[in-house]
């Protein structure tokens, strides 16, 4: 169960994710899974105001980080 994750409050302070009804926030791992099968990356890898755009694509992170 992901509310299993030891890591889980340390982790929560490192998130940057601002969709609120997120069941993964804080477990990295389940997080890291389900953006890869969506094809995109996940909040942690944006900046903040990249994050607030709900874009997580490949593109956009390539973007923002040229």
């Amino acid at each position: 169960m992901p509310e299993d994750c030891a890591r889980r409050e340390k982790n929560l302070t490192m998130c940057n994710c601002s969709y609120e009804p997120c069941s993964r926030k804080g477990i990295c791992c389940e997080c890291l899974h389900h953006h890869r099968r969506s094809g995109g990356l996940p909040a942690c890898l944006f900046t903040d105001e990249d994050e607030r755009t709900f874009d997580r694509s490949v593109e956009r992170f390539v973007a923002s980080n040229a």
